[in-house]
């Protein structure tokens, strides 16, 4: 993961975070939609790792919002 887009990945993850408690799911929910590891997807959320565009995809589905949703910082 580039270092220089760290607080966009911090962000993106908030945003997961965020999108997933207003559904009221569980790291382990979610990631069991996302066929992944609850570990794993914890990792995104506290951006120790990156995503691609098909994960993002993935999961703004799984939480049935859209993808801008997930990198657009909350006003």
């Amino acid at each position: 993961m580039n270092p220089a887009y760290a607080e966009r990945h911090r962000l993106l993850g908030l945003n997961i975070s965020y999108y997933r408690n207003l559904k009221d799911l569980s790291q382990y929910q979610l990631s069991a939609k996302l066929n992944i590891e609850a570990s794993h997807l914890s990792k995104i959320e506290r951006a120790a790792v990156g995503i691609s565009l098909d994960r993002l995809y993935q999961i703004a589905d799984a939480l049935d919002v859209e993808p801008f949703l997930l990198l657009k910082p909350k006003d």
